[in-house]
C-alpha cells in the first residue's frame, strides 16, 4: 500500500498513524537515492514537449522555463540548470503569469490546468519510465507486502485543483498502480494487470 503524507509533518506522527511504514522522502531534500524522484534532480536529457532538439536536467526547469509572465517570455537557460537551486520564476520577479508556452517557439499559451496535463504530468512520466525504473521496481515490490508513505512538501493529489501545487508524489502512486493520469501509453503495471483479466476471461469461458 502507498500513502501520501507531507514531509513536514513529524515522523512519529506519521507513524503512530501507520505503525511500521517506510517513511519514503521524495523531496529534493531527501538524503538518499530517492531524490532523484524529485522533480528538481538534474538527470540530464529530459526532452522538452513541443520543443524538438530540446532537452533539459529536470522536470522543474521544463515547468519554469516555458512559463511566461507580463515581464517575461520563455527561459531556455533553465534548462541547464544542473544545481537544483534558482529555477523558480516568481510573480514577484516578472509579474503577472500568462501562462505555459507551448513549446520554446511555440504560438499557443497553455492554461495552468492544461500545462499540467499537457507538460508537467507527461514530462514526469517520461522521467519515470526513462530515469528510474529501477526505483519505481522496489517501490512497487515493497508496496505489496508493507505500507510505504511517501512524504512530499505538497499533497495535492486533485490535477484539476488551481489552488495548490500538484503533488509529484500522487503521480509516483499513480504509476506504480497502473492508474497514471493523461498517459498516452498505459503502464507496464496496468498492462500486466490486463493481460492477466483477459487470460482469466479466456480460462473461464
Amino acid at each position: 500500500m502507498i500513502i501520501i503524507e507531507s514531509k513536514r509533518k513529524k515522523p512519529e506522527t506519521i507513524l503512530k498513524k501507520y505503525p511500521k511504514a517506510i517513511l519514503a522522502d521524495v523531496t529534493s531534500s531527501a538524503k538518499d537515492g530517492l531524490v532523484k524522484l524529485s522533480p528538481f534532480y538534474p538527470h540530464g536529457g529530459i526532452p522538452v514537449p513541443f520543443s524538438e532538439g530540446y532537452t533539459a536536467t529536470c522536470v522543474e526547469a521544463i515547468w519554469q522555463g516555458l512559463k511566461v509572465f507580463e515581464g517575461c517570455d520563455v527561459d531556455t537557460s533553465l534548462f541547464a540548470n544542473d544545481t537544483m537551486k534558482g529555477l523558480k520564476r516568481t510573480v514577484r520577479k516578472y509579474g503577472k503569469p500568462l501562462g505555459h508556452r507551448k513549446g520554446v517557439y511555440g504560438t499557443e499559451l497553455l492554461g495552468y490546468i492544461e500545462a499540467r496535463k499537457k507538460i508537467y504530468i507527461p514530462t514526469y512520466k517520461w522521467m519515470l519510465e526513462n530515469k528510474v525504473t529501477h526505483i519505481i521496481e522496489r517501490l512497487r515490490e515493497a508496496s505489496k507486502t508493507k505500507t510505504i508513505v511517501l512524504l512530499d512538501y505538497d499533497t495535492n493529489v486533485d490535477v484539476e485543483n488551481t489552488k495548490k501545487p500538484l503533488s509529484h508524489a500522487s503521480l509516483i502512486k499513480a504509476y506504480i498502480e497502473g492508474i497514471y493520469p493523461y498517459g498516452n501509453k498505459e503502464t507496464s503495471a496496468k498492462k500486466k494487470r490486463n493481460r492477466y483479466n483477459q487470460q482469466l476471461d479466456l480460462f473461464n469461458q
